[in-house]
């Protein structure tokens, strides 16, 4: 981020929102809600709501949704007019596709690891 590459640091920060709102717990509908003022929670952190947490494979679903989303939005930008907006839809599109590449690598070989692993020592997978 420090070379000012404008196309990672939008891709990062829009993916690293994604996941963020990827961990939010769903708002239950049901749940009575306090009428007045009298009523509502009080003090910090009273209204907080711990964050789902994701897993490697969730989080790597979300990055790839996001890839997914610019460079179909790129392809739609069809006139010479949107050529340098889909241009940058498309490196955006990389960098997050790079990123995921990595992150793919190193889960494969964690899980052949833990494969190879639980062979050696008889149980298969552990």
């Amino acid at each position: 981020m420090r070379a000012r590459n404008k196309a990672a640091v939008s891709a990062l920060r829009s993916a690293l929102a994604a996941l963020d709102n990827a961990g939010a717990v769903p708002v239950d509908e049901t749940a009575p809600r306090a009428a007045a003022l009298e009523a509502s929670p009080v003090g910090a952190g009273a209204t907080e709501a711990a964050r789902r947490e994701l897993s490697e494979r969730e989080m790597v679903d979300v990055v790839r949704a996001e890839a997914v989303e610019r460079l179909e939005a790129a392809a739609r930008l069809t006139t010479p007019a949107h050529a340098a907006r889909a241009g940058r839809l498309r490196a955006e599109a990389a960098v997050l596709l790079r990123f995921l590449d990595g992150t793919e690598a190193r889960t494969a070989a964690g899980t052949e690891a833990g494969t190879a692993a639980g062979a050696a020592s008889g149980t298969e997978g552990a």
